[in-house]
């Protein structure tokens, strides 16, 4: 706790921190403001008073007047991004403070990543409000989100990479700064969903102004055909209009290529303003010295030491902001007639393309992969009593002591051990209503997803092997595929053992099989299918009411283990400790509710 203790007073001492250089940074924007208005009422005055007293001195008025007023509107400019910059920070500090107490309600929820069908995320609530991803998630692009639901929706089943994932989750964890400078950036211009998808079209999309030789030399023959022809009329040898015709005249022509630029700003201009966002973030990921192998390759996509990746990035934003210009009709008609302007900047930008759009998917990937990372890195730093868990090669392992559910508050949370140390086994638990057969299954599904994308975990110490997680925990009927519940079961059952059929190494959670059935069948069924997972090799836990299914021990009297969650009823009230215990359940409440609600209980 003491450790807990001193991350909340490093992000309250950020927040401080934070508040007075506000403060400071809005007295500044408000004198400067005031400055800049006296400067530029001052100028206009002055011009207006000094018009008749020659250019000298009107020269001068302007230069003491409106030359610092253009330096402090780039000054001011400066300083309302630091503003920005710092109410970010105070907010996402705030938002750590408010993560500590279990209220994630100000990070995304990753609801559109919700699946009933998925193998485990929808049994766990790996997504949605008030669900694992919510709590861990702390990307600041979408590219990173996707990225983070990628792994939490596909977790990784092999040593070495959950391994390598964890030591860049150890090295990442203590760089707080820059954590959040990440994270700050990534927020102030956040994309939209489509960016990545979009800006990859972009660069595969071919070039075609570069692809004719006569465009290629336009905005060359262009300036030479207007500096000749001013020459010749300061000579006298042509009359003073005719620069003039022809400058207009390349103006107008200029126009056959507007509608092809316009086309492509409106398609990718907006998108391809992210990438402004994304060299800072690149820049973060070529300036740090990294150990672990996971980030060093996360570098080598931005081209490792040699930072090119974003100064190439900036080098396209400050191309792209310049074709903006266009927008500007007096700009557009001065560049386009002297220069043919537009069609040389749209020819810059596919030259850029040519040159870095092989590379463009690797920076993205980088961009995501260190977002995601970096919410992980969060995770580990805001729970410093969580431990990494030793992954085992050797089939099958799952064992801990003291598991609590992440989501659960830790001043409340009842922890239990689990205990698998071969193939097959599978522990069946029994227990009351209410007792925590459920919250413990998940609790073990959770920490074992953890595991397995390379988090740390709530327990005192934890082994496994990652074999594939699938669960039935919330099986749901399907009004739309005209599907009962019990059917929906059964698929998902069926799907169990079609994938242990196949040789896929599975670690299977269960609550209450065959729900839909009448008790005789149901406990018929569920006998078969648990000796159907012993010969298939199996591993798994399995919770019931049944209390016959804890007879299968004396079957399997090597390979099952019994535990129960049981209810005491004291004093007429009913009392649950969430403590795990061996052997099978001996008390059962429903009866007792029923006459606590008043529901009158009548015995034959």
């Amino acid at each position: 706790m003491e450790q807990l203790k001193n991350i909340i007073n490093t992000y309250q001492d950020i927040i401080k921190s934070a508040e007075q250089k506000l403060g400071k940074a809005k007295q500044q924007i408000y004198r400067i403001g005031t400055l800049r208005l006296i400067l530029f009422v001052a100028g206009i005055a002055g011009v207006i008073h000094f018009w008749d007293n020659g250019w000298i001195v009107i020269t001068g008025v302007v230069a003491l007047t409106f030359v610092p007023f253009l330096f402090l509107v780039k000054l001011h400019n400066r300083l309302f991004y630091q503003k920005e910059y710092l109410e970010k920070k105070i907010e996402i500090n705030r938002q750590e403070l408010q993560a500590i107490e279990y209220d994630s309600s100000s990070f995304d929820s990753g609801e559109e990543f919700i699946n009933p069908a998925h193998l485990y995320s929808y049994d766990l609530d790996v997504f949605g409000e008030r669900s694992l991803f919510q709590y861990i998630n702390r990307t600041s692009t979408d590219l990173g989100k996707k990225r983070l639901a990628a792994w939490l929706n596909t977790h990784l089943e092999n040593k070495a990479e959950i391994e390598k994932r964890q030591k860049a989750v150890r090295e990442l964890a203590p760089e707080l700064k820059m954590r959040q400078r990440f994270r700050i950036l990534g927020l102030l211009y956040k994309g939209k969903s489509a960016d990545e998808e979009e800006i990859k079209a972009w660069a595969d999309s071919p070039s075609y102004y570069r692809n004719h030789a006569i465009l290629r030399a336009l905005p060359f023959i262009v300036p030479a055909i207007n500096i000749i022809f001013i020459t010749l009329a300061i000579a006298g040898i042509v009359s003073g209009t005719v620069p003039g015709i022809i400058f207009v005249g390349f103006f107008l022509l200029s126009f056959a290529f507007s509608r092809g630029i316009t086309k492509m700003q409106a398609l990718y201009g907006k998108k391809l303003q992210i990438l402004a966002t994304y060299a800072s973030l690149i820049h973060i990921i070529e300036e740090k010295e990294y150990h672990s192998a996971v980030l060093q390759e996360i570098k080598e996509l931005v081209g490792g030491d040699k930072q090119t990746a974003s100064q190439a990035v900036k080098k396209l934003t400050a191309l792209m902001n310049a074709l903006d210009q266009r927008n500007n009709m007096l700009m557009s008609f001065v560049l386009n007639g002297a220069l043919f302007w537009e069609l040389r900047q749209i020819m810059r930008i596919e030259a850029w393309k040519e040159k870095h759009a092989s590379e463009l998917p690797s920076w993205l990937k980088a961009i995501g992969e260190m977002d995601a990372y970096c919410s992980l890195a969060t995770f580990a730093y805001n729970h410093p009593e969580y431990i990494y868990p030793q992954i085992t090669s050797t089939p099958f392992s799952m064992e801990a002591e003291a598991l609590g559910h992440p989501l659960m508050n830790r001043d409340k949370c009842v922890c239990n051990d689990i205990d698998i140390a071969k193939r097959p086994f599978f522990i069946i638990i029994t227990g009351a209503n209410m007792a925590g057969k459920s919250t413990y299954l998940r609790t073990v599904g959770i920490n074992y997803l953890l595991a397995c994308i390379g988090a740390p975990v709530w327990a005192k110490q934890m082994k496994l092997y990652p074999s594939r997680l699938i669960t039935s925990l919330r099986t749901s009927d399907s009004l739309t595929d005209n599907e009962s519940y019990f059917f929906a079961e059964l698929k998902r059952l069926k799907l169990i053992i079609d994938k242990l059929n196949a040789g896929e190494e599975l670690f299977i959670i269960l609550d209450e099989i065959l729900k839909g059935t009448n008790s005789t069948d149901k406990q018929k069924g569920s006998f078969a299918l648990i000796k159907q997972f012993m010969a298939l090799q199996a591993n798994g836990i399995i919770a019931t009411h049944d209390l016959m299914l804890g007879t299968l021990i004396n079957l399997f009297p090597e390979d099952i283990r019994n535990y129960c969650f049981e209810a005491e009823i004291t004093n007429n009230e009913l009392t649950f400790s969430y403590q795990m215990k061996n052997g099978v359940a001996q008390n059962m409440n429903a009866c007792f509710l029923m006459k606590k609600m008043g529901i009158a209980v009548i015995n034959d």
